[in-house]
């Protein structure tokens, strides 16, 4: 990655145009980063890359009119988008593999520069569960820690509610001017004013259900912990935890009685190996006794791709090794008898083609 540096005008306009473009998820995004050098040149460079797509799929991005009103709108409002390859860009998020390539942010960004922990859960918490999440979050941000969740109902915003004098980071799913749930208008009022808010959605876009995955990602990328307080068997919080444990941060869970079912998800999680805890004491031991210098490093995995034309045979066979379940891109090397820049390249011609999908971690699946 080459050093950050602050985008002018021109490449702004271009890096979100780029990262605006269908069929552009955030990995081919960095590997068209990585074989043009610049957004600029990448957007010159798909029509050549449309024309090689064996389906003739066009890859068209947005005009050049609807950035600049996207730029234009969110600055109206008082927020801001930071491009990953920019120094105010929150360094812990930066170095996910990969990250978003912009992010939208309202508030503080500097916030995120502090020391950061999660806290998740239950949306119909109980009030022991409530008083649990304020009573972590508040001392937690005594101790210097900026608290980031979700805004949903029940922990998340019992723990952004504790936090605002502190320091408090709220992800969205949806754009950063859409208050979801309506319930928190107030306090997305208050971290605007005190806190932070931040999104991977354009301006003006509305969450729908496969959005919140991304947004957990980010939770757990902007934190060097993740807290789960109440968790039912099957809720979002788990995908965070797990999200948390594949970025390398460190997964924490609140016991609870086993015959709670707001219980059942943390206390899973404590038996897969989270760390039980019972306080922000407890919190803070774990979190001070982390190492956070390799803390999810990039695995590097789309380095040194081809330059030169790959041989059809070859993406064919990396095309046949997909499966619609998500493999790891060296797995899928194996397969196919490539080596894993051979495999990233063609990848990046597959995921454009529309006949697969390269997914964060260093994952790929078949387009179904």
């Amino acid at each position: 990655m080459s050093p950050a540096r602050a985008l002018n005008d021109a490449e702004r306009l271009d890096w979100v145009r780029l990262a605006r473009t269908p069929n552009i998820g955030p990995v081919t995004f960095f590997q068209l980063i990585r074989k043009f050098k610049s957004a600029g040149a990448a957007l010159d460079g798909l029509p050549e890359l449309t024309r090689k797509s064996r389906r003739g799929r066009e890859l068209v991005p947005p005009d050049v009119s609807d950035i600049k009103h996207e730029l234009d709108r969110t600055r109206k409002y008082g927020a801001h988008i930071i491009a990953s390859c920019e120094p105010a860009y929150p360094p812990l998020l930066k170095a996910l593999d990969p990250p978003p390539p912009v992010l939208t942010a309202l508030g503080k960004p500097d916030l995120a520069a502090k020391p950061t922990v999660a806290i998740v859960g239950a949306r119909n918490a109980s009030a022991a569960g409530r008083k649990l999440a304020r009573d972590m979050a508040s001392a937690l941000g005594g101790a210097g820690y900026a608290t980031v969740s979700g805004l949903a109902l029940g922990i998340d915003g019992e723990a952004h509610a504790a936090s605002l004098g502190t320091g408090t980071i709220a992800v969205l799913g949806g754009a950063v001017d859409h208050v979801y749930p309506p319930q928190h208008d107030r306090l997305y009022a208050e971290i605007a004013a005190q806190g932070l808010i931040v999104s991977e959605s354009p301006f003006g876009y509305r969450a729908t259900a496969k959005d919140f995955p991304r947004r957990n990602r980010i939770i757990t990328g902007l934190s060097r912990g993740v807290v789960v307080v109440e968790a039912a068997e099957r809720s979002g919080s788990l995908i965070s935890a797990r999200m948390g444990a594949e970025q390398g941060r460190d997964v924490m869970a609140v016991p609870g009685s086993p015959l709670d079912p707001r219980s059942a998800g943390t206390n899973h999680l404590i038996r897969q190996g989270a760390t039980l805890v019972r306080h922000a004491d407890d919190v803070l031991e774990v979190l001070e006794s982390l190492s956070f210098s390799g803390v999810s490093a990039p695995r590097e995995l789309f380095e040194g791709s081809p330059e030169h034309d790959l041989p059809t045979d070859l993406i064919e066979r990396i095309q046949q090794a997909l499966s619609p379940h998500p493999m790891p891109l060296d797995e899928i090397a194996r397969a196919a008898g490539a080596t894993p820049a051979q495999c990233a390249a063609a990848l990046m011609e597959l995921e454009i083609a529309g006949e697969a999908i390269t997914l964060p971690g260093g994952l790929a699946s078949r387009a179904v």
